[in-house]
């Protein structure tokens, strides 16, 4: 049985293609027509997409599902049906759960759990420590896709500010190393500032958390991790790049050249600091979000190739922890769901074109990553794909989002695009506001 996905119009390596066929046999991409018709056996699932694009799932490099230690907010199944929900068919989670993943068994135990209740791909990023560089050569290359370092402030042991560790790190990781890069002394440095400012005030408006977590925070941190990159030849991707300054560190050399490449995360592509009056808290993050001047030199870096991968830094937390201001309320946001109807209202506002927006969201994560036959809509490759509607004019609402803290900063807006189905290895896990039983995903691969 094969299922054939009709009249699509395909948005792929840079191309737009008009009535297209997709053909799918066995989790796999069997063809790929255009302007050609498929005869269906009488025991075929058809799908037909006419008014619809076609596009490869999102591969989503950077998200915490929480789990395990913090199940109460969100878990690896109810984000996992979230990122379903989002066209997202793969994922790679950070370390920084409780326990955070900085043992091998740890790592396996994620593994397990994913295996048993994710509804779509997995992969799991291994945390760095000032004390477990010895086990990076143990990982394996072919599952772990790479080595997450906090050059900021994290949960549990995380924090890497030993600068022989840090260099150990660079030298030894046969990975990747993803880093997070705030710069600790610079952020404790504006608190104090504030609270002298402030009389000894314990917690600020949350307008304050961009000059907390400020700009020249993240370039110092960024700049030393670069600078490392460059000494040791260690493989380095800057996670969550958030201000002008910043792309500054970063070349626009194709991707294929790089050994150095940055993040952009929806947070900072949608948000400014201008939102704040509105959204409060909701859409406080670490990097916090910075100016409008921040956001459009980020929304520019898409398309100037600075810009390598769009990930949302997917962070669920109950809107109760929330509350607070720049100190005290939990940082994170959950965004994993809209993270590609998001682009697409950046491609409606002239941000970038359309044909790229799988460029950033689906392979160039695939490439960075090497990732066994994903991210492309081509013969041979899994079947992982999304049917976007680009005419909905939909309203986010409560029963609309599937996170399982259950709320979003989406809510309540408004949006032309839509998913309405997501396919795993060939098979619906997502149609229509429905979430389909029974669906499992597959470990990713590196090759």
């Amino acid at each position: 049985m094969k299922t054939i996905i009709t009249r699509a119009k395909i948005v792929n390596e840079e191309r737009l293609i008009d009535n297209a066929t997709v053909v799918i046999q066995d989790e796999f991409i069997t063809h790929v027509l255009e302007n050609e018709t498929w005869n269906p056996d009488p025991d075929d699932i058809v799908i037909d997409a006419s008014g619809m694009y076609l596009f490869p799932g999102v591969i989503d490099c950077h998200v915490h599902f929480r789990e395990p230690g913090y199940t109460y907010k969100a878990d690896i199944e109810s984000e996992s049906r979230t990122a379903a929900a989002g066209g997202v068919t793969s994922y790679m989670e950070m370390p920084n759960t409780n326990p955070p993943t900085t043992t091998l068994e740890l790592l396996e135990e994620k593994y397990d759990i994913a295996r048993k209740n994710s509804r779509v791909n997995y992969s799991f990023f291994f945390g760095a420590t000032n004390d477990n560089i010895d086990l990076l050569r143990q990982l394996d290359p072919h599952r772990v896709p790479g080595v997450k370092v906090f050059m900021g402030s994290s949960t549990g042991n995380l924090l890497v500010d030993d600068s022989n560790a840090m260099r150990r790190i660079f030298e030894t990781s046969p990975l990747r190393i993803v880093a997070h890069c705030e710069d600790n002394n610079i952020i404790e440095q504006n608190i104090k500032a504030f609270k002298r400012k402030y009389k000894g005030q314990n917690d600020f408006p949350v307008r304050y958390h961009s000059r907390i977590r400020s700009v020249e925070a993240c370039y110092e941190a960024a700049s030393k991790a670069v600078e490392l990159a460059r000494q040791t030849g260690a493989r380095l991707h800057v996670a969550h790049v958030s201000s002008e300054r910043e792309l500054e560190l970063f070349d626009s050399k194709p991707l294929a050249e790089k050994q150095i490449t940055a993040e952009a995360c929806i947070a900072h592509l949608m948000f400014t600091t201008e939102d704040y009056d509105q959204l409060g808290t909701k859409i406080k993050c670490n990097p916090a979000v910075k100016t409008p001047e921040d956001q459009a030199a980020l929304r520019d870096a898409l398309t100037d190739g600075r810009i390598d991968i769009v990930a949302t830094d997917h962070a669920p937390h109950l809107l109760d922890e929330k509350v607070g201001g720049a100190l005290r309320a939990m940082s994170g946001m959950p965004l994993v769901q809209f993270s590609l109807v998001s682009m697409l209202e950046l491609v409606d506002k002239g941000v970038l074109p359309l044909q790229h927006v799988p460029t950033l969201m689906s392979h160039n994560p695939a490439t960075l990553y090497n990732i066994d036959r994903r991210g492309f809509i081509r013969p041979g490759y899994y079947a992982d794909l999304v049917i976007v509607d680009p005419n909905a004019n939909w309203q986010v609402a409560e029963g609309r989002y599937y996170t399982k803290c259950g709320w979003t900063p989406m809510d309540e807006r408004t949006f032309k695009w839509k998913v309405v189905r997501t396919l795993v290895n060939g098979v619906t896990a997502y149609s229509n506001g429905i979430v389909i039983d029974g669906i499992r995903g597959k470990e990713l691969k590196f090759i």
